[in-house]
C-alpha cells in the first residue's frame, strides 16, 4: 500500500477571484489636504455596541487632535450602530485612511472587542452650504434615515458619490 494514500492529503484548488470592493475614494485627491472631510463608520454586522463602549469611543475620538497635530473634530454624533465626524485638516502629515485606521484600532485594543465594520464612509466637503447641511444631517441623523449629497450642491453634482450613476444612495441605519 502507498504511504501517500493513506495519508489523506488532496490539493485544493485556489478559489476564483474574490468580488473586487468598489472604491468610494476620489481619485488623485490627496487626502492630506486641507479641508473639511466627513466620515460615518458603523459597527461590525451592525451590532448596537456603541452604547456599550460609549465613553472609550468618545474619549479615543476627542484624543485624536492631540495624536494628530493639523486634526480639529468640528461636529460629530454617536448612535448605536453608527458614527458621523466632521473632520478638519490644516497641514496634516497623515491622510484621512490613517487618522480612521489609527481610531478604529485603539478602539479595537481598548474595548478588546471588533465593534467596527471593515470599510468607512467619506465625503470631502466642497463648499460651506455643503458643510452647513451636513451638520444639520449629523444633528438630526438619529431622525433621518438616508442623505443625498448631490442635493448640497448648486450644479447637483456629488462626482465624488461612486453611486451616483445608479439608484443607492448612502442610508444610515
Amino acid at each position: 500500500m502507498d504511504d501517500r494514500k493513506s495519508i489523506g492529503v488532496r490539493f485544493i484548488e485556489p478559489a476564483g477571484k474574490l468580488p473586487k470592493r468598489k472604491n468610494i475614494r476620489l481619485r488623485n485627491y490627496d487626502y492630506k489636504s486641507n479641508g473639511y472631510y466627513f466620515f460615518a463608520i458603523c459597527t461590525h454586522k451592525g451590532k448596537p455596541n456603541i452604547r456599550l463602549y460609549r465613553e472609550v469611543v468618545e474619549r479615543i475620538l476627542l484624543s485624536l487632535p492631540e495624536r494628530f497635530s493639523g486634526l480639529r473634530i468640528d461636529w460629530y454624533t454617536l448612535m448605536s450602530t453608527h458614527l458621523h465626524v466632521i473632520f478638519v485638516f490644516y497641514g496634516m502629515k497623515e491622510g484621512l485612511s490613517e487618522v480612521v485606521r489609527i481610531f478604529k484600532a485603539l478602539v479595537t485594543r481598548n474595548t478588546g472587542v471588533k465593534l467596527w465594520q471593515r470599510n468607512y464612509y467619506e465625503h470631502v466637503i466642497r463648499n460651506e452650504t455643503a458643510l452647513l447641511k451636513i451638520r444639520e444631517y449629523i444633528m438630526n441623523n438619529p431622525l433621518a434615515e438616508r442623505i443625498r449629497f448631490e442635493e448640497f450642491y448648486e450644479s447637483g453634482s456629488d462626482k465624488s458619490d461612486p453611486y451616483k450613476n445608479s439608484s443607492r444612495t448612502f442610508a444610515v441605519t
